[in-house]
Protein backbone atom coordinates (compact mmCIF):
# COMPACT_ATOMS: atom_id res chain seq x y z
CA UNK A 1 0.00 0.00 0.00
CA UNK A 2 1.54 3.33 -1.06
CA UNK A 3 2.21 5.96 1.59
CA UNK A 4 4.05 9.25 1.42
CA UNK A 5 7.81 8.92 1.48
CA UNK A 6 8.59 10.29 4.92
CA UNK A 7 11.46 8.92 6.97
CA UNK A 8 10.77 6.91 10.12
CA UNK A 9 11.94 8.78 13.20
CA UNK A 10 13.74 6.58 15.68
CA UNK A 11 15.80 7.92 18.58
CA UNK A 12 17.15 4.95 20.55
CA UNK A 13 17.75 5.27 24.28
CA UNK A 14 21.08 4.22 25.71
CA UNK A 15 21.12 0.54 26.60
CA UNK A 16 18.39 -0.75 24.24
CA UNK A 17 17.15 -0.43 20.69
CA UNK A 18 13.98 1.59 20.25
CA UNK A 19 11.10 -0.43 18.85
CA UNK A 20 7.35 -0.36 18.51
CA UNK A 21 5.36 -1.80 21.42
CA UNK A 22 4.59 -5.53 21.25
CA UNK A 23 1.52 -6.18 19.14
CA UNK A 24 1.97 -3.12 16.93
CA UNK A 25 3.81 -3.12 13.59
CA UNK A 26 4.60 -0.51 10.97
CA UNK A 27 2.44 -2.44 8.52
CA UNK A 28 -0.52 -2.40 10.91
CA UNK A 29 -0.13 1.35 11.38
CA UNK A 30 0.16 2.07 7.66
CA UNK A 31 -2.74 -0.18 6.70
CA UNK A 32 -5.02 1.25 9.39
CA UNK A 33 -4.20 4.85 8.57
CA UNK A 34 -4.63 4.46 4.82
CA UNK A 35 -7.93 2.58 5.25
CA UNK A 36 -9.24 5.35 7.51
CA UNK A 37 -7.93 8.06 5.18
CA UNK A 38 -9.83 6.56 2.26
CA UNK A 39 -12.97 5.62 4.22
CA UNK A 40 -13.46 9.11 5.66
CA UNK A 41 -11.94 11.17 2.81
CA UNK A 42 -9.14 12.64 4.92
CA UNK A 43 -6.53 14.46 2.79
CA UNK A 44 -3.67 14.14 5.28
CA UNK A 45 -2.75 12.37 8.51
CA UNK A 46 0.32 12.37 10.74
CA UNK A 47 0.87 9.60 13.29
CA UNK A 48 3.50 9.21 16.02
CA UNK A 49 4.09 6.45 18.58
CA UNK A 50 6.04 6.70 21.81
CA UNK A 51 7.17 3.56 23.64
CA UNK A 52 9.54 2.94 26.54
CA UNK A 53 10.67 6.57 26.53
CA UNK A 54 11.42 6.74 22.79
CA UNK A 55 9.64 8.23 19.80
CA UNK A 56 9.64 4.97 17.84
CA UNK A 57 7.43 6.05 14.94
CA UNK A 58 6.59 9.39 13.32
CA UNK A 59 5.13 9.43 9.84
CA UNK A 60 3.08 11.49 7.42
CA UNK A 61 0.39 10.21 5.06
CA UNK A 62 -1.38 12.02 2.25
CA UNK A 63 -1.34 15.76 1.63
CA UNK A 64 -1.53 19.01 3.61
CA UNK A 65 -4.76 20.33 2.07
CA UNK A 66 -7.89 19.35 0.19
CA UNK A 67 -6.15 20.56 -2.98
CA UNK A 68 -4.80 17.39 -4.58
CA UNK A 69 -1.69 19.24 -5.73
CA UNK A 70 -0.71 20.27 -2.18
CA UNK A 71 2.54 19.07 -0.62
CA UNK A 72 2.72 15.82 1.39
CA UNK A 73 2.27 15.71 5.15
CA UNK A 74 5.40 14.93 7.12
CA UNK A 75 6.28 14.58 10.79
CA UNK A 76 6.93 18.34 11.17
CA UNK A 77 3.72 19.54 9.45
CA UNK A 78 1.79 21.91 11.72
CA UNK A 79 -1.81 20.95 12.51
CA UNK A 80 -4.36 22.72 14.69
CA UNK A 81 -4.76 20.39 17.69
CA UNK A 82 -7.98 21.97 19.00
CA UNK A 83 -9.00 20.76 22.45
CA UNK A 84 -5.76 18.88 22.96
CA UNK A 85 -4.69 22.40 23.93
CA UNK A 86 -6.63 21.91 27.16
CA UNK A 87 -3.93 19.69 28.67
CA UNK A 88 -1.40 22.48 28.06
CA UNK A 89 -3.63 24.89 29.99
CA UNK A 90 -4.08 22.45 32.88
CA UNK A 91 -0.35 21.74 32.87
CA UNK A 92 0.36 25.48 33.11
CA UNK A 93 -1.94 25.54 36.15
CA UNK A 94 -0.13 22.48 37.53
CA UNK A 95 3.16 24.36 37.34
CA UNK A 96 1.60 27.10 39.48
CA UNK A 97 0.43 24.44 41.95
CA UNK A 98 3.98 23.04 42.02
CA UNK A 99 5.25 26.54 42.81
CA UNK A 100 2.77 26.99 45.66
CA UNK A 101 0.99 29.87 43.90
CA UNK A 102 -2.28 28.00 43.43
CA UNK A 103 -4.34 25.17 44.87
CA UNK A 104 -6.85 23.17 42.84
CA UNK A 105 -9.45 23.87 45.54
CA UNK A 106 -8.93 27.65 45.55
CA UNK A 107 -12.00 29.74 44.83
CA UNK A 108 -11.77 31.32 41.39
CA UNK A 109 -12.94 34.74 42.66
CA UNK A 110 -10.01 34.86 45.09
CA UNK A 111 -7.70 35.08 42.07
CA UNK A 112 -10.10 36.60 39.50
CA UNK A 113 -12.41 38.93 41.49
CA UNK A 114 -14.29 39.84 38.30
CA UNK A 115 -15.32 36.21 37.73
CA UNK A 116 -19.11 35.77 37.69
CA UNK A 117 -21.59 33.08 36.65
CA UNK A 118 -25.39 33.33 36.52
CA UNK A 119 -25.92 32.15 40.11
CA UNK A 120 -24.21 34.28 42.81
CA UNK A 121 -24.00 31.36 45.23
CA UNK A 122 -22.23 29.25 42.61
CA UNK A 123 -19.91 32.15 41.82
CA UNK A 124 -18.82 32.24 45.47
CA UNK A 125 -18.16 28.48 45.59
CA UNK A 126 -16.67 27.99 42.12
CA UNK A 127 -13.26 26.31 42.51
CA UNK A 128 -10.29 26.14 40.14
CA UNK A 129 -11.04 22.44 39.66
CA UNK A 130 -14.60 23.30 38.57
CA UNK A 131 -13.20 25.14 35.55
CA UNK A 132 -11.70 21.91 34.25
CA UNK A 133 -14.15 19.00 34.66
CA UNK A 134 -17.15 19.98 32.46
CA UNK A 135 -19.57 19.60 35.39
CA UNK A 136 -20.40 23.28 35.96
CA UNK A 137 -24.12 22.93 35.22
CA UNK A 138 -23.91 24.97 32.00
CA UNK A 139 -25.21 23.32 28.85
CA UNK A 140 -23.22 21.50 26.19
CA UNK A 141 -21.03 23.99 24.32
CA UNK A 142 -22.41 26.94 26.28
CA UNK A 143 -20.90 30.21 25.07
CA UNK A 144 -19.03 28.69 22.13
CA UNK A 145 -20.43 31.37 19.83
CA UNK A 146 -18.16 33.80 21.69
CA UNK A 147 -15.16 31.61 20.81
CA UNK A 148 -15.75 30.16 17.35
CA UNK A 149 -17.70 31.03 14.16
CA UNK A 150 -15.41 33.93 13.21
CA UNK A 151 -15.71 35.57 16.63
CA UNK A 152 -13.43 38.54 17.31
CA UNK A 153 -14.35 38.85 20.98
CA UNK A 154 -11.40 39.29 23.31
CA UNK A 155 -10.89 37.24 26.47
CA UNK A 156 -12.06 40.10 28.75
CA UNK A 157 -15.20 40.44 26.61
CA UNK A 158 -15.75 36.68 26.82
CA UNK A 159 -15.46 36.75 30.62
CA UNK A 160 -17.93 39.64 30.68
CA UNK A 161 -20.47 37.46 28.86
CA UNK A 162 -20.08 34.53 31.27
CA UNK A 163 -22.77 35.67 33.79
CA UNK A 164 -25.43 35.49 31.07
CA UNK A 165 -24.86 31.80 30.30
CA UNK A 166 -27.83 29.76 31.58
CA UNK A 167 -27.45 26.75 33.86
CA UNK A 168 -29.23 23.67 32.52
CA UNK A 169 -28.34 21.30 35.38
CA UNK A 170 -27.43 21.57 39.07
CA UNK A 171 -23.83 22.52 39.87
CA UNK A 172 -21.36 19.59 39.72
CA UNK A 173 -23.94 16.96 38.76
CA UNK A 174 -23.98 16.42 34.98
CA UNK A 175 -21.28 16.25 32.32
CA UNK A 176 -21.56 18.82 29.51
CA UNK A 177 -18.43 19.67 27.53
CA UNK A 178 -17.48 23.32 28.00
CA UNK A 179 -14.79 25.37 26.26
CA UNK A 180 -15.74 28.67 27.88
CA UNK A 181 -14.42 27.77 31.34
CA UNK A 182 -11.04 26.78 29.89
CA UNK A 183 -10.77 30.35 28.62
CA UNK A 184 -11.31 31.39 32.25
CA UNK A 185 -8.57 28.94 33.23
CA UNK A 186 -6.28 30.65 30.71
CA UNK A 187 -7.17 34.03 32.22
CA UNK A 188 -6.24 32.61 35.62
CA UNK A 189 -2.82 31.62 34.28
CA UNK A 190 -2.40 35.16 32.96
CA UNK A 191 -3.45 36.77 36.25
CA UNK A 192 -1.07 34.67 38.38
CA UNK A 193 1.94 35.04 36.06
CA UNK A 194 1.50 38.56 34.70
CA UNK A 195 2.09 37.23 31.19
CA UNK A 196 -0.18 36.19 28.36
CA UNK A 197 -1.34 32.60 28.12
CA UNK A 198 0.52 32.37 24.80
CA UNK A 199 3.80 33.49 26.38
CA UNK A 200 3.52 31.13 29.34
CA UNK A 201 2.59 28.08 27.27
CA UNK A 202 5.29 28.79 24.69
CA UNK A 203 8.13 29.48 27.13
CA UNK A 204 7.32 27.27 30.11
CA UNK A 205 5.89 24.28 28.29
CA UNK A 206 6.60 24.11 24.55
CA UNK A 207 10.11 25.59 24.63
CA UNK A 208 11.01 24.21 28.06
CA UNK A 209 10.06 20.69 27.00
CA UNK A 210 11.72 21.14 23.59
CA UNK A 211 8.67 20.40 21.44
CA UNK A 212 9.73 20.74 17.78
CA UNK A 213 7.38 22.40 15.28
CA UNK A 214 4.91 23.46 17.95
CA UNK A 215 3.51 26.89 18.84
CA UNK A 216 0.94 28.56 21.06
CA UNK A 217 -0.12 31.01 18.36
CA UNK A 218 -1.74 30.48 14.93
CA UNK A 219 0.43 29.87 11.89
CA UNK A 220 1.39 32.94 9.89
CA UNK A 221 2.54 33.93 6.44
CA UNK A 222 5.99 32.53 5.73
CA UNK A 223 5.36 29.21 7.46
CA UNK A 224 5.10 26.70 4.64
CA UNK A 225 4.84 23.28 6.28
CA UNK A 226 1.32 23.76 7.61
CA UNK A 227 -1.87 21.79 7.11
CA UNK A 228 -5.06 23.42 5.88
CA UNK A 229 -8.29 22.21 7.44
CA UNK A 230 -11.46 21.26 5.63
CA UNK A 231 -13.16 24.32 4.17
CA UNK A 232 -10.20 26.64 4.84
CA UNK A 233 -8.64 28.89 2.22
CA UNK A 234 -5.08 28.33 3.39
CA UNK A 235 -4.35 32.07 3.29
CA UNK A 236 -2.13 32.89 6.28
CA UNK A 237 -2.10 36.26 8.08
CA UNK A 238 0.92 38.51 8.44
CA UNK A 239 2.55 38.17 11.83
CA UNK A 240 2.24 41.91 12.44
CA UNK A 241 -1.53 41.69 11.93
CA UNK A 242 -2.00 38.45 13.88
CA UNK A 243 -5.10 38.57 16.07
CA UNK A 244 -4.88 36.16 18.97
CA UNK A 245 -8.18 34.28 19.31
CA UNK A 246 -10.10 34.34 22.56
CA UNK A 247 -10.49 30.56 22.34
CA UNK A 248 -6.74 29.89 22.55
CA UNK A 249 -6.58 28.37 26.10
CA UNK A 250 -9.29 25.90 25.07
CA UNK A 251 -8.08 25.12 21.56
CA UNK A 252 -5.43 27.41 20.07
CA UNK A 253 -2.18 25.41 19.78
CA UNK A 254 -0.65 24.31 16.48
CA UNK A 255 1.75 21.38 16.62
CA UNK A 256 3.34 18.59 14.61
CA UNK A 257 3.50 14.85 15.12
CA UNK A 258 7.09 15.24 16.37
CA UNK A 259 6.07 18.00 18.79
CA UNK A 260 3.12 16.10 20.23
CA UNK A 261 5.18 12.93 20.49
CA UNK A 262 7.77 14.69 22.63
CA UNK A 263 4.92 16.12 24.73
CA UNK A 264 3.76 12.53 25.20
CA UNK A 265 7.29 11.49 26.22
CA UNK A 266 7.29 14.19 28.88
CA UNK A 267 3.92 13.08 30.23
CA UNK A 268 4.82 9.38 30.28
CA UNK A 269 8.02 10.32 32.12
CA UNK A 270 6.13 12.07 34.93
CA UNK A 271 6.70 15.62 33.70
CA UNK A 272 10.37 15.11 32.87
CA UNK A 273 11.92 15.54 29.41
CA UNK A 274 14.03 12.75 27.89
CA UNK A 275 17.12 14.75 28.93
CA UNK A 276 15.93 14.82 32.54
CA UNK A 277 14.57 18.37 32.86
CA UNK A 278 11.57 18.46 35.21
CA UNK A 279 8.85 20.61 33.57
CA UNK A 280 6.11 19.75 36.08
CA UNK A 281 5.98 17.27 38.92
CA UNK A 282 4.89 13.66 38.67
CA UNK A 283 2.46 14.38 41.51
CA UNK A 284 0.81 17.02 39.31
CA UNK A 285 0.78 14.65 36.31
CA UNK A 286 -0.97 12.06 38.47
CA UNK A 287 -3.50 14.66 39.62
CA UNK A 288 -4.27 15.65 36.02
CA UNK A 289 -4.67 11.97 35.12
CA UNK A 290 -6.86 11.11 38.12
CA UNK A 291 -10.68 10.74 37.74
CA UNK A 292 -12.36 13.90 39.05
CA UNK A 293 -15.82 13.60 37.44
CA UNK A 294 -17.64 10.53 36.17
CA UNK A 295 -18.98 10.30 32.61
CA UNK A 296 -21.48 7.97 30.93
CA UNK A 297 -20.03 4.85 29.32
CA UNK A 298 -19.45 4.99 25.54
CA UNK A 299 -21.45 2.92 23.07
CA UNK A 300 -18.30 0.86 22.47
CA UNK A 301 -17.90 -0.09 26.15
CA UNK A 302 -18.77 -3.77 25.75
CA UNK A 303 -16.42 -4.23 22.80
CA UNK A 304 -13.47 -2.53 24.55
CA UNK A 305 -14.17 -4.02 28.01
CA UNK A 306 -14.72 -0.53 29.41
CA UNK A 307 -16.37 -0.33 32.84
CA UNK A 308 -15.82 3.34 33.70
CA UNK A 309 -15.13 6.63 31.98
CA UNK A 310 -14.16 9.84 33.75
CA UNK A 311 -12.67 13.28 33.20
CA UNK A 312 -9.58 14.47 35.01
CA UNK A 313 -8.10 17.91 34.47
CA UNK A 314 -7.88 18.26 30.69
CA UNK A 315 -7.91 14.49 30.07
CA UNK A 316 -10.45 11.71 29.59
CA UNK A 317 -9.71 8.32 31.15
CA UNK A 318 -11.22 4.86 31.13
CA UNK A 319 -10.33 1.20 31.43
CA UNK A 320 -9.56 -0.39 28.06
CA UNK A 321 -9.08 -4.14 27.75
CA UNK A 322 -7.93 -4.22 31.37
CA UNK A 323 -5.56 -1.24 31.16
CA UNK A 324 -5.96 2.40 32.08
CA UNK A 325 -6.26 4.59 28.99
CA UNK A 326 -5.84 8.38 29.10
CA UNK A 327 -6.81 10.35 26.03
CA UNK A 328 -8.23 13.51 24.49
CA UNK A 329 -9.45 14.70 21.13
CA UNK A 330 -9.51 18.12 19.51
CA UNK A 331 -11.56 19.63 16.67
CA UNK A 332 -11.02 23.13 15.28
CA UNK A 333 -10.48 24.88 11.94
CA UNK A 334 -11.55 21.78 9.97
CA UNK A 335 -8.98 19.54 11.68
CA UNK A 336 -9.19 16.75 14.27
CA UNK A 337 -6.48 15.48 16.61
CA UNK A 338 -6.32 12.53 18.99
CA UNK A 339 -3.79 11.74 21.72
CA UNK A 340 -3.99 8.50 23.71
CA UNK A 341 -1.84 6.86 26.40
CA UNK A 342 -1.64 3.33 27.76
CA UNK A 343 0.63 4.12 30.73
CA UNK A 344 0.95 0.51 31.88
CA UNK A 345 2.29 -0.38 28.43
CA UNK A 346 4.50 2.75 28.50
CA UNK A 347 2.96 3.77 25.17
CA UNK A 348 1.38 6.87 23.62
CA UNK A 349 -0.13 7.43 20.17
CA UNK A 350 -0.62 10.79 18.42
CA UNK A 351 -2.96 11.29 15.43
CA UNK A 352 -3.34 14.59 13.54
CA UNK A 353 -5.73 15.07 10.60
CA UNK A 354 -6.92 17.88 8.32
CA UNK A 355 -10.54 16.77 7.89
CA UNK A 356 -13.44 17.65 10.17
CA UNK A 357 -14.49 14.06 10.93
CA UNK A 358 -13.74 12.52 14.31
CA UNK A 359 -14.58 9.02 13.05
CA UNK A 360 -11.23 8.76 11.29
CA UNK A 361 -9.25 9.56 14.44
CA UNK A 362 -11.46 7.33 16.60
CA UNK A 363 -10.94 4.43 14.21
CA UNK A 364 -7.16 4.82 14.10
CA UNK A 365 -6.73 5.43 17.82
CA UNK A 366 -8.93 2.53 18.90
CA UNK A 367 -7.31 0.12 16.44
CA UNK A 368 -3.72 0.97 17.34
CA UNK A 369 -4.50 1.06 21.08
CA UNK A 370 -6.14 -2.36 20.84
CA UNK A 371 -3.05 -3.79 19.11
CA UNK A 372 -0.91 -2.47 21.96
CA UNK A 373 -3.25 -3.69 24.71
CA UNK A 374 -4.18 -7.09 23.26
CA UNK A 375 -2.11 -7.83 20.15
CA UNK A 376 -5.25 -7.78 17.97
CA UNK A 377 -8.04 -5.44 16.94
CA UNK A 378 -11.59 -5.48 15.67
CA UNK A 379 -12.32 -3.63 12.43
CA UNK A 380 -12.88 -0.19 13.93
CA UNK A 381 -12.63 1.54 10.55
CA UNK A 382 -15.69 -0.40 9.39
CA UNK A 383 -17.43 0.19 12.75
CA UNK A 384 -17.22 3.98 12.53
CA UNK A 385 -17.84 4.01 8.80
CA UNK A 386 -21.11 2.13 9.42
CA UNK A 387 -21.98 4.55 12.23
CA UNK A 388 -21.30 7.54 9.98
CA UNK A 389 -23.37 6.12 7.12
CA UNK A 390 -26.27 5.42 9.50
CA UNK A 391 -26.09 8.97 10.88
CA UNK A 392 -26.10 10.46 7.38
CA UNK A 393 -29.09 8.30 6.41
CA UNK A 394 -31.02 9.41 9.49
CA UNK A 395 -30.22 13.06 8.78
CA UNK A 396 -31.36 12.72 5.17
CA UNK A 397 -34.61 11.07 6.25
CA UNK A 398 -35.32 13.81 8.80
CA UNK A 399 -34.50 16.54 6.28
CA UNK A 400 -36.87 15.04 3.72
CA UNK A 401 -39.75 14.63 6.17
CA UNK A 402 -39.55 17.64 8.50
CA UNK A 403 -36.55 19.70 7.40
CA UNK A 404 -36.69 23.14 5.77
CA UNK A 405 -38.22 22.93 2.32
CA UNK A 406 -39.97 19.64 3.10
CA UNK A 407 -43.78 19.29 2.81
CA UNK A 408 -44.02 19.87 6.56
CA UNK A 409 -42.03 23.10 6.35
CA UNK A 410 -42.30 24.60 2.86
CA UNK A 411 -40.48 27.78 1.94
CA UNK A 412 -42.71 30.80 1.29
CA UNK A 413 -42.26 34.20 -0.35
CA UNK A 414 -42.82 37.31 1.76
CA UNK A 415 -43.86 40.72 0.50
CA UNK A 416 -41.54 43.65 1.00
CA UNK A 417 -43.88 45.13 3.61
CA UNK A 418 -43.93 41.86 5.57
CA UNK A 419 -40.14 41.63 5.42
CA UNK A 420 -40.01 45.06 7.02
CA UNK A 421 -41.39 43.60 10.27
CA UNK A 422 -38.16 41.74 10.89
CA UNK A 423 -35.60 44.38 9.87
CA UNK A 424 -33.66 46.00 12.68
CA UNK A 425 -31.00 45.50 15.32
CA UNK A 426 -31.35 42.82 17.99
CA UNK A 427 -29.16 42.54 21.08
CA UNK A 428 -28.24 39.40 22.97
CA UNK A 429 -26.90 39.79 26.50
CA UNK A 430 -23.74 37.73 25.93
CA UNK A 431 -23.20 37.72 22.15
CA UNK A 432 -24.05 41.36 21.45
CA UNK A 433 -25.82 42.95 18.45
CA UNK A 434 -27.25 40.93 15.57
CA UNK A 435 -28.69 42.79 12.60
CA UNK A 436 -31.42 41.91 10.11
CA UNK A 437 -31.44 44.00 6.94
CA UNK A 438 -32.60 43.74 3.34
CA UNK A 439 -30.26 43.46 0.40
CA UNK A 440 -32.05 43.26 -2.92
CA UNK A 441 -34.96 40.87 -2.40
CA UNK A 442 -33.30 39.04 0.50
CA UNK A 443 -33.34 39.41 4.25
CA UNK A 444 -29.83 39.23 5.66
CA UNK A 445 -28.50 38.33 9.13
CA UNK A 446 -25.14 39.53 10.41
CA UNK A 447 -23.44 38.94 13.77
CA UNK A 448 -21.35 41.69 15.34
CA UNK A 449 -17.85 40.92 16.68
CA UNK A 450 -17.34 38.41 13.87
CA UNK A 451 -15.30 38.34 10.68
CA UNK A 452 -17.99 37.23 8.27
CA UNK A 453 -20.74 35.38 10.16
CA UNK A 454 -23.42 36.57 7.73
CA UNK A 455 -26.17 34.79 5.85
CA UNK A 456 -29.45 34.95 3.97
CA UNK A 457 -32.81 34.27 5.63
CA UNK A 458 -35.37 32.11 3.83
CA UNK A 459 -38.94 32.22 5.12
CA UNK A 460 -41.03 29.31 6.38
CA UNK A 461 -44.58 29.66 7.78
CA UNK A 462 -45.33 31.24 11.17
CA UNK A 463 -42.41 33.70 11.53
CA UNK A 464 -39.90 30.86 11.12
CA UNK A 465 -36.84 31.25 8.89
CA UNK A 466 -33.68 29.39 7.98
CA UNK A 467 -30.41 31.31 7.87
CA UNK A 468 -27.99 29.91 5.32
CA UNK A 469 -24.48 31.19 6.05
CA UNK A 470 -22.44 32.73 3.26
CA UNK A 471 -19.20 30.87 4.02
CA UNK A 472 -20.22 27.39 2.85
CA UNK A 473 -16.71 26.02 3.35
CA UNK A 474 -16.63 26.63 7.09
CA UNK A 475 -20.19 27.39 8.20
CA UNK A 476 -22.52 25.21 6.11
CA UNK A 477 -23.06 22.75 8.98
CA UNK A 478 -24.26 25.63 11.19
CA UNK A 479 -27.27 26.73 9.14
CA UNK A 480 -29.96 27.49 11.72
CA UNK A 481 -33.64 27.99 12.31
CA UNK A 482 -34.57 31.53 13.34
CA UNK A 483 -37.94 31.89 15.10
CA UNK A 484 -39.09 35.48 15.46
CA UNK A 485 -41.35 36.42 18.39
CA UNK A 486 -44.20 38.95 18.45
CA UNK A 487 -45.91 40.73 21.32
CA UNK A 488 -49.69 40.97 21.82
CA UNK A 489 -49.84 43.92 19.44
CA UNK A 490 -48.25 41.90 16.66
CA UNK A 491 -44.87 43.66 16.71
CA UNK A 492 -41.70 41.58 16.31
CA UNK A 493 -39.83 41.90 19.61
CA UNK A 494 -37.16 39.23 19.49
CA UNK A 495 -36.02 35.90 18.15
CA UNK A 496 -34.72 32.49 19.11
CA UNK A 497 -32.34 30.29 17.13
CA UNK A 498 -31.45 26.63 16.91
CA UNK A 499 -28.84 24.96 14.71
CA UNK A 500 -30.35 22.54 12.18
CA UNK A 501 -27.44 20.11 12.37
CA UNK A 502 -25.54 18.69 15.32
CA UNK A 503 -22.63 21.09 15.89
CA UNK A 504 -22.83 21.66 19.64
CA UNK A 505 -20.32 24.52 19.40
CA UNK A 506 -22.84 26.58 17.47
CA UNK A 507 -24.89 27.09 20.63
CA UNK A 508 -27.59 29.18 18.96
CA UNK A 509 -30.15 27.82 21.44
CA UNK A 510 -28.54 29.93 24.18
CA UNK A 511 -29.18 33.16 22.28
CA UNK A 512 -32.19 35.28 23.22
CA UNK A 513 -31.82 38.47 21.16
CA UNK A 514 -34.34 41.24 21.82
CA UNK A 515 -35.17 43.84 19.17
CA UNK A 516 -33.73 47.23 20.09
CA UNK A 517 -34.17 49.10 16.80
CA UNK A 518 -36.53 48.78 13.82
CA UNK A 519 -34.19 50.21 11.21
CA UNK A 520 -30.83 49.33 9.77
CA UNK A 521 -28.77 50.93 7.04
CA UNK A 522 -28.31 48.70 3.99
CA UNK A 523 -25.49 50.99 2.89
CA UNK A 524 -23.60 50.47 6.16
CA UNK A 525 -24.08 46.72 5.97
CA UNK A 526 -22.88 46.60 2.37
CA UNK A 527 -19.70 48.46 3.35
CA UNK A 528 -19.15 46.17 6.36
CA UNK A 529 -19.64 43.03 4.27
Amino acid sequence: MAVSAVALLSVPCVGHAASLPPGLTEQAIGTTVERARQAFNVPGIAVAVVHDGDIVFSHGYGRRAEDKSSAPVDRRTLFAIGSNTKEFTTTALAQLVDQGKLDWNDRVIDHLPEFRVADPSITRDFRVSDLLTHHSGMGLGAGDLMLFSHSTLTRPQILAGLPFMPFTAPFRTQYAYNNLLYVVAGALVERLTGQSWEEIVQKRLIDAAGLPACQSTPRVKGQTNVATGEGETGILPDKAALRLPGVAPAGGIWCSADGMARWAQTYLNGGRTPEGRQIFSQASRDTLWAPHALLPLPDTAEATKTHFRAYGYGWFMEDFFGQKRVWHTGTIDGMVSYMTFLPESRTAIVILTNHDDHNATYAIATTLSAYVATGASADWVAHWQDAENAAHAAEAKAAASTGPGSPARPFITLSESTQQDYIGTYRDDWRGPITISRRGQDLRMAFSHADGLTGTLSALPHDLFVVRWDDRGQDASDDSYVQFERDVSGQVVGMNMRVIGSDFSFDAQDLHPRKVSSSFSEEKEAKRL
